[in-house]
């Protein structure tokens, strides 16, 4: 009974150590003196139609999304499991160095994460990956393939697919999937007890399923992020639809090209269902005067690097680029070949005729005076 007994409190202790104060944590569900005050959702321009607080784009930064959700990590943890997890990311992945291209996108970024539910500061990076694809860490680590910038037709749809991402770090998705990897953990931790190498076999291959826990998320999460990507790019000033049409436009080209919306969002494709969830809930936000859907600036960044690919693509197969000097070629008496460069020794020096004219107005030719004495 005594060894039993300790066994239960050491996993107690355990479990304490890890998670920090579970009882906390879970007291969020309880309401506060903040949730008891009146709501502004009624501020602005009025939705069209009946919104709750976390559907209504007018309470973005004004509410708590994550008062319901069980997480075991604070945003200090959040940020530094982020970290470690960019740091793998950037120690395989290659990057768009060019810095007009990075500064643009991480400026765009930014904007979204202003008008976003974010509660950590986010880095944004541009990956040298033709996948149309873009993704974001715990902490506001943030990923954007090349190839999403090429595929879009306009600024709003980086937004769309980008405010989307950031939606998920908002709402905490990565560490709330580790939290749920935490308490099917726990029902191992008789492991910690067993002696030898069968314990600690069995506990890494725990811990290493958890990453992938981060990028794969549930149909509910990806719907949560849909809701809010579009809120954010609302509240952003650009049009929320292009989300949608940038989906709409991947799912064409999928039926024109089998396969293509497989390698696009693998971790969380598009569906038709969300798709229509998504136009429901655009078609109730409030209605603007105007919205941004495109900038020169996003032309000549997207030229400048499709300018940067095909250079890079002409240096990998060996062509030549770019202006070339002329050649010039003499040929040689009595012979049909060519030579390229300077006259050569063989090749005959003729010195220029000089004409001078007579007193009676005839021309005749001389030869130029000699050095020779």
């Amino acid at each position: 009974m005594r060894i039993s007994s300790l066994r239960k409190r050491a996993a107690i202790l355990l479990i304490a150590t890890f998670v920090g104060s579970p009882i906390t944590l879970l007291a969020q569900d309880k309401p506060d003196a903040k949730d008891n005050k009146p709501s502004d959702s009624t501020a602005g321009p009025a939705p069209k139609g009946k919104l709750d607080d976390k559907e209504n784009p007018l309470m973005v930064g004004k509410r708590n999304i994550n008062k319901h959700t069980l997480n075991f990590y604070s945003l200090e943890k959040e940020v530094a499991l982020g970290q470690q997890l960019a740091a793998q990311v950037e120690q395989q992945a290659k990057f768009i160095d060019d810095p007009v291209i990075t500064e643009y996108i991480n400026r765009v970024g930014q904007n979204i994460v202003l008008h976003s539910d974010a509660k950590v500061p986010f880095t944004i990076k541009v990956l040298d990956s033709e996948d149309v694809n873009a993704f974001a860490l715990p902490g506001g680590f943030f990923f954007v393939n090349k190839g999403l910038i090429l595929a879009a037709d306009n600024e709003a749809e980086i937004v769309g697919v980008m405010a989307h991402e950031i939606a998920h770090v908002a709402a905490r998705h990565g560490v709330e999937q580790a939290t749920k990897g935490t308490l099917a953990n726990l029902a191992f931790i008789p492991l910690i007890f067993m002696t030898g190498g069968l314990a600690t076999i069995a506990y890494n291959a725990l811990q290493f399923a958890v990453p992938i826990a981060f990028l794969k998320f549930s149909r509910g999460m990806e719907s949560e992020a849909d809701m809010l990507g579009a809120e954010y790019a609302w509240a952003a000033g650009y049009d929320p639809h292009s989300l949608v049409t940038f989906f709409e436009k991947l799912e064409k080209k999928d039926k024109d090209k089998p396969g293509t919306l497989a390698k696009v969002f693998r971790s969380h494709p598009p569906t038709p269902d969300r798709i229509t969830k998504v136009s429901e809930l655009i078609a109730k936000f409030p209605d603007r005067d105007e919205y941004t859907v495109n900038t020169s600036e996003f032309s000549r960044v997207k030229a400048r690097l499709l300018q940067l690919t095909n250079s890079r693509v002409l240096a990998a197969s060996g062509e030549r680029s770019g202006p070339q000097r002329p050649t010039l070629k003499r040929r040689k008496d009595g012979d049909d070949q060519t030579t390229t460069g300077q006259p050569t020794g063989d090749q005959p020096k003729d010195k220029p005729t000089l004409k001078r004219r007579d007193s009676d107005g005839k021309t005749s030719d001389t030869k130029p005076p000699t050095n020779q004495p």
